[in-house]
């Protein structure tokens, strides 16, 4: 069965009369009797063989009382938040296929976002047949189906930021092995088939072993699953030599710790160890598919850490890409080796402008940020600042953390120049230190600005939600995919 619906959210304080669907919204809102009439944000109320319209259903959701008096980020947010519960309801009455009609007009780009999101739920279940089987032949047609009500390219931009987030968040689902450092690739390479101004490189060990990643390489000794390191360029400013922006992912398809081996009960969630890695990626393919005039350089070190025969053990010493003796502490701390050849590879040969880093790096920013907010370490002001605004218009939201040398004795105090732990205290504070030394051309020199605008972005806790939003289901979440773009189409702009 078929099913068409409209969802209309409205201010409860003053419905409109007037809809693109020629259903009259303040009148089905005045048939709600006084006592059920909730003025709340994303409260609903679904209506059955409407006189106006051709739908079979039409759900008025609440936009919370005196919308129409509210402006900017928080007035968007109010939109997802009304149009994601609206989704999550008539889905729930759906038996069968659905085309749901959505009236985007409040905020075209937070409708679509909210919808697309509102619609994701990952499962391998096989009946019904699951379109994340990443063993399928052919794609299983989406069972419902969008469109707005007023076509715009707000709406179309807020799809790509959607399904976007839904490739992090599915790749991130995805078990450890259907999702190993080459299955991550061919799926990346299969998701940006035929877009322009792309090119995308896999390098196996052997090339990192040439450029000397030996911390990198260190982590992947104890696993059979070669290591991967993936690179996508994008190309799509006027000036196709200009620095561009640098996105570096953390990339572990699965950390069982290593050597020094995680306890068994919830293990299984570190499948999304490479949550920074997804988010990257797909925030790159979003920018491409948006022809944001940026270039874009995004670089993701994929590896297993594994306690094999081989595996590195702690206590051991690596000397890394740029030459300092790095202390293995504990093995469990491999995100902070992978990603310090890779920062340090990114900004040397390509010397970007920016560099942001992403990854699920501490349980320590779990405990200080929840799953509210990404902590973001940053050698530069106006960096934090732009990163913090973008967060805002997305409600992906960053708090900044302090990035000080104050921490340094806790991992400068082995017979190396870093350790990569540094105990319990600051554990969050400290890893992002340890990044800092990889990291080219922070420094000012002569009085003159620094080269390179550098941020780190532990999403350790924003990665994986315990419980559910209004428009998104517990699980993991594909965080900060929209905020990274939004970054980059107003870096764009500034340009």
């Amino acid at each position: 069965m078929s099913t068409k619906a409209f969802i209309l959210p409205i201010d409860p304080s003053a419905p409109s009369a007037q809809s693109p669907s020629g259903v009259d919204a303040a009148k089905l809102w005045s048939t709600v009797p006084q006592s059920q009439k909730t003025p709340k944000v994303g409260s609903t109320r679904t209506f059955y063989g409407t006189p106006a319209g051709d739908a079979n259903v039409t759900t008025l959701v609440s936009l919370g009382e005196g919308f129409e008096g509210k402006t900017g980020a928080g007035k968007r947010e109010l939109v997802r938040k009304a149009v994601g519960s609206a989704v999550k309801d008539v889905k729930g009455l759906v038996d069968g296929e659905a085309s749901l009609a959505i009236d985007a007009s409040a905020d075209p780009h937070a409708a679509a976002v909210a919808a697309y999101l509102a619609n994701f739920k990952f499962t391998l279940k096989t009946d019904p047949p699951s379109a994340f089987n990443p063993n399928l032949k052919e794609a299983i047609p989406e069972k419902i189906k969008f469109e707005p009500l007023q076509a715009s390219k707000e709406w179309d931009a807020g799809v790509i930021a959607a399904k976007a987030q839904n490739l992090a968040r599915t790749l991130a689902e995805l078990p450890a092995n259907m999702m190993t450092p080459t299955a991550f690739c061919e799926r990346v390479q299969s998701e940006f088939k035929g877009i322009e101004n792309v090119e995308i490189f896999v390098r196996d060990e052997a090339w990192a072993a040439e450029k000397g990643m030996r911390t990198f390489l260190s982590v992947t000794a104890g696993t059979s699953e070669p290591a991967k390191f993936l690179e996508i360029h994008y190309k799509g400013a006027a000036d196709k030599s200009a620095q561009p922006l640098a996105f570096v992912g953390k990339g572990i398809t699965f950390d069982s710790g290593g050597i020094s081996l995680k306890p068994g009960a919830g293990m299984k969630a570190m499948r999304g160890d490479m949550g920074g890695a997804a988010a990257v990626v797909s925030s790159a393919l979003a920018i491409a598919q948006l022809k944001i005039p940026i270039n874009l350089i995004t670089v993701t070190p994929l590896a297993e850490n594994m306690p094999g025969p081989s595996a590195t053990k702690p206590g051991d010493i690596i000397y890394a890409m740029n030459g300092k003796s790095v202390e293995v502490d504990n093995t469990d701390a491999e995100g902070r080796l992978v990603l310090s050849d890779s920062i340090y590879y990114a900004s040397t040969v390509y010397k970007p402008h920016t560099l942001i880093d992403v990854a699920t790096l501490t349980g320590a920013i779990v405990i200080a940020l929840g799953e509210v907010f990404s902590g973001v370490y940053s050698t530069s002001d106006a960096l934090w600042d732009e990163l913090r605004v973008a967060g805002e218009v997305e409600h992906d939201r960053f708090w900044r953390m302090p990035l000080e040398d104050e921490y340094g004795p806790q991992i400068h105090s082995s017979n190396a120049d870093l350790q990569n732990t540094g105990g319990r205290e600051a554990g969050s504070c400290t890893a992002a230190l340890f990044l800092k030394p990889f990291v080219e051309g922070i420094e000012a020199e002569d009085g003159k600005e620094a080269a390179l605008r550098w941020a780190h972005i532990d999403i350790a806790g924003s990665s994986e939600a315990s419980r559910p939003t209004p428009y998104q289901e517990r699980g993991m979440t594909g965080r900060p995919v929209r905020a990274l773009v939004e970054f980059a189409k107003q870096l764009s702009n500034s340009k």
